[in-house]
């Protein structure tokens, strides 16, 4: 049974595609950029539960690539997010139909499945100095409405690690 749950976890995720639109300041040397911190005022559009989800997997991503949190950084970090109901596309048709002379027909969608949010997370990289936009990523993704804890867990960490699979840019 529990694997039974695994596979429909991964076959949620698996289906839920995003994509990923990265822009950045050509003239930036991104080598140098070794600590980083987030605004205070980071998470817009999300609530408190998602920001520390958030907030956590890009820790851990830039931790990867040898970025630190650090009190004094060289860059801060900034996320939000936008988020619409997405349309259901998924729906099982009815119809009627007739013939004759005449024609007539009726016909009509049942949706199913559940509501899926549409959510575009924008990351932002403001270096310390110069308070200028350096890096963003903007992330398009689907999640479902109800979605339990483990399953946005997961959602955030597939995402970010998608979105930080280009930094830094290579030139």
């Amino acid at each position: 049974m529990n694997k039974l749950k695994f596979f429909f976890l991964f076959l949620f995720i698996s289906c839920s595609s995003s994509r990923v639109i990265y822009d950045y300041d050509t003239k930036t040397d991104f080598k140098r950029f070794k600590t980083f911190n987030f605004f205070d005022d980071i998470g817009k559009g999300l609530n408190e539960l998602d920001i520390k989800r958030i907030s956590q997997k890009i820790v851990e991503n830039l931790n990867t690539k040898g970025i630190k949190l650090s009190e004094n950084p060289d860059f801060y970090v900034n996320f939000f997010s936008a988020e619409r109901e997405s349309t259901n596309r998924n729906t099982i048709g009815v119809g009627i139909g007739g013939g004759g002379n005449v024609g007539f027909g009726i016909s009509g969608g049942i949706p199913i499945g559940r509501k899926k949010i549409n959510q575009i997370l924008t990351i932002d990289f403001v270096e310390a100095t110069s308070n200028e936009l350096i890096w963003q990523s903007e992330i398009n993704s689907e999640l479902s409405e109800r979605s339990s804890p483990s399953e946005k867990n997961t959602h955030y960490s597939q995402i970010i690690k998608k979105s930080f699979t280009n930094y830094p840019p290579k030139k």
